[in-house]
């Protein structure tokens, strides 16, 4: 990161940012799954995550989730999931093992989506690996036990602490801004229909509002 970019953030901002990070991962003990869902986004470490717990065994049937958004479109011309899947390939992950769902540009759509390529495949399982950014893992869990509750899930994303995250990015505000954006949802979209309602800490909650008045609010979907 930038020396210019380090000096717009304080260290309480940082404190802050860590506390909401640390909220977003769940922390689920891996266990194995009968498929794993890899969530399209900016970040091809899902991809490489994804990769290293199939090899691990955790899972035998992998589906990548993803069109493209404003985000994506120029890193992932040819959709977040087609590159996705390249990536495992090249990790490593057998091409039988791959399923692709090239259409989801959100993530219930994500979930929804891949249900329907799996039942297509013949695959109906009880339980789901959902692979995501380590700041997705909430609510990738929220809108899974909304949309598809059946399905026991377990989260897991690329086994990073912030500070190796923002390094990997490049943009400290940028990350900030997205920890606070995917937090808003969380909040908010239990009450539009979108996902199940989690509990947020006070500490969370404040954390939070500080980000929100410091001005990190790129990412917010409600301004």
């Amino acid at each position: 990161m930038s020396g210019n970019q380090q000096a717009t953030i304080t260290d309480e901002q940082w404190k802050q940012a860590r506390t909401i990070w640390d909220y977003h991962q769940m922390r689920h003990e891996l266990r194995h799954c009968d498929v794993a869902v890899g969530l399209g986004s900016h970040d091809l470490g899902v991809a490489r995550a994804a990769a290293e717990l199939y090899r691990a065994g955790w899972f035998p049937m992998l589906v990548f989730s993803g069109a493209t958004s404003s985000t994506t479109a120029e890193r992932f011309p040819r959709g977040e999931a087609v590159h996705f899947r390249e990536h495992a390939l090249e990790l490593g992950v057998p091409d039988e093992a791959i399923l692709l769902e090239p259409n989801a540009t959100n993530t219930g759509e994500n979930i929804t989506l891949s249900r329907e390529v799996l039942a297509q495949a013949g695959i109906r399982p009880e339980s789901v690996m959902l692979i995501s950014k380590p700041y997705m893992e909430r609510r990738s869990y929220a809108t899974t036990r909304k949309v598809w509750p059946e399905v026991e899930v377990v989260c897991a994303s690329d086994a990073l602490e912030l500070d190796d995250y923002v390094r990997s990015i490049g943009d400290p505000k940028l990350v900030i801004d997205m920890l606070v954006g995917d937090l808003q949802r969380v909040i908010e979209y239990p009450n539009l229909g979108y996902a199940i309602e989690q509990p947020v800490p006070g500490d969370v909650h404040d954390a939070y509002q500080s980000l929100l008045r410091a001005g990190f609010d790129s990412r917010l979907f409600i301004s």
